[in-house]
């Protein structure tokens, strides 16, 4: 473990500065590498004189402190409160170093990627302040500026905190009593920083952010469409096949946001506009997972998929051929979004192709695995608006990976037809999906899938347009487009929520 202890306070010769010795200490003791940075030694301007930090220029011992900071994987920040918060000088040096470009990147006003990720952060405060007067009174303000604000803003966590308090009327016994926790909390580093539930979530939150959880509720509600209107019309529902049937769904599901993630990671590098929405997870992109885990994983979900497929063929009412010809199927069109040879993303069918993924195929596997026939009209009728809801949201998502997807080569409809085109492309979809959707609820044989809140879908639809053809007449589009993301997937949940509760 490499650690750099950075000494806030402006005169060396303080009790921090005492502090901050006990804490070297007691790391050189635990065997980690340790580096001392005393900021009143250092020799730079603390105020920002330019629009930008990063503008300004960069004194040699703020490039060497960059550089520390970067080659430690622990920072330690000791440093007394003065009239609420930080010194001047620690203020001055964060609002130096700290800089765009290095702590994080700014990928537009209301998006920001954190630069300092996975480093942790130990603070060492002292105050004359009683603790309690300073949180409940005060608001914490010290702790919180550099903690909240700055440290965690950054990508630092954790960030452990340890005060001091009153120092100014404490014991030299008291005084010396905390030099010595200090020096065992540096000591403690042989057993480094996380405890054991934070090195169990430090390991299992890069597979949760692989897997992408946001977009599986959809699938989930489309399937138990496809599962009720078997029901409805029959009479019958297996509750085994229909957990089961999920479980396949969903490591077919796992598996494709896997296989994507490995397969884009080029423009995943290129791209600086993602987001929840878009983007990949950037578990590879960042290092967090390797590409060799990766496809460990995928060999392990599939080999999980084919055990629970086959037990799945046994016990649904379907002949057990059906049910694993209707996974095959999935499986492959799924994988090949973006897996060769046919990477659908890459020659603009990608959209299409998950839109039928996640509206018919889907409402079809509930179907078919509780014992219907693909043949049948319903779950296909059913599905029509559905599909039409989704290719907008696809296609919009292409938006922010514009200029990283046709760098990489990889043909998604806006890169082929250009971000106006595509964006009129995803309003003939909206209103295709309204279209349907009153075709099928005036119709008496249908009419039972969905219910009369439905019309409230029109008053969504025209708002999710209104925002489209806003983003067309903007002079400067903005890169990312979360807000308009986020209302065009709340859009699809009408063709699959509706006739999911109505089912139900």
């Amino acid at each position: 473990m490499k650690v750099l202890v950075i000494l806030g306070h402006p005169r060396k010769d303080s009790y921090n500065a005492e502090l901050a010795e006990a804490y070297i200490s007691g790391a050189k003791e635990a065997g980690v590498e340790i580096e001392y940075l005393a900021l009143a030694d250092l020799e730079f301007e603390i105020n920002v004189s330019t629009p930008s930090s990063q503008d300004q220029f960069m004194e040699k011992d703020l490039i060497k402190s960059q550089k520390l900071i970067k080659w430690a994987d622990h920072l330690v920040f000791v440093f007394p409160t003065w009239w609420g918060n930080m010194p001047a000088l620690l203020k001055g040096f964060i609002d130096r170093v700290f800089t765009p470009g290095f702590a994080f990147y700014e990928i537009q006003p209301d998006a920001f990627q954190k630069l300092l990720s996975p480093r942790t952060a130990q603070l060492i405060i002292t105050m004359d302040t009683p603790v309690i007067i300073d949180r409940l009174v005060n608001g914490a303000p010290s702790t919180k500026s550099i903690s909240n604000a700055t440290l965690k803003f950054c990508g630092v966590k954790p960030v452990r905190k340890i005060i001091f308090s009153p120092i100014k009327h404490s014991s030299l016994e008291k005084k010396q009593k905390w030099i010595q926790q200090v020096y065992e909390l540096g000591k403690n580093l042989e057993n480094g920083v996380l405890g054991p539930w934070e090195k169990l979530w430090k390991n299992v939150s890069p597979w949760i952010q692989a897997v992408r959880f946001q977009f599986y509720p959809m699938t989930f509600f489309a399937y138990g469409v496809g599962s009720l209107i078997y029901s409805n019309i029959f009479n019958q529902f297996d509750y085994q096949v229909f957990i089961l049937g999920y479980l396949v769904l969903f490591l077919i599901e796992v598996i494709t946001v896997f296989s994507n993630d490995y397969f884009d990671k080029t423009t995943d590098r290129l791209n600086k506009y993602f987001s929840t929405f878009s983007g990949g997870s950037r578990v590879l992109v960042n290092g967090l997972i390797s590409d060799a885990q990766i496809k460990k994983a995928m060999i392990i979900l599939f080999s999980l998929g084919c055990i629970a497929t086959v037990l799945l063929g046994f016990l649904s009412l379907s002949a057990f051929h059906h049910v694993i010809l209707t996974i095959v199927a999935l499986f492959l069109i799924a994988i090949s979004y973006t897996a060769p040879p046919l990477k659908f993303s890459y020659n603009g069918l990608g959209e299409l192709v998950v839109g039928f993924t996640h509206s018919f195929a889907v409402i079809l596997c509930g179907f078919i695995f509780q014992g219907g026939n693909i043949a049948n009209p319903t779950p296909w009728i059913v599905g029509i608006p559905l599909f039409f809801s989704i290719v907008p949201a696809i296609i919009m998502a292409g938006i922010p990976d514009y200029y990283a997807d046709k760098q990489a080569g990889k043909g998604t409809l806006v890169v082929r037809m250009g971000v106006k085109n595509a964006i009129f492309l995803a309003i003939i979809f909206v209103c295709l999906s309204l279209v349907s959707a009153m075709l099928i609820i005036h119709d008496s044989a249908f009419e039972i899938f969905f219910d009369d809140i439905i019309y409230l879908s029109i008053a969504h639809a025209l708002l999710l347009i209104y925002m489209l053809l806003n983003f067309i007449g903007k002079r400067k589009k903005p890169k990312r487009i979360d807000g308009m993301m986020a209302i065009a997937l709340m859009y699809i949940l009408w063709f699959v929520l509706v006739p999911f509760f109505k089912l139900v």
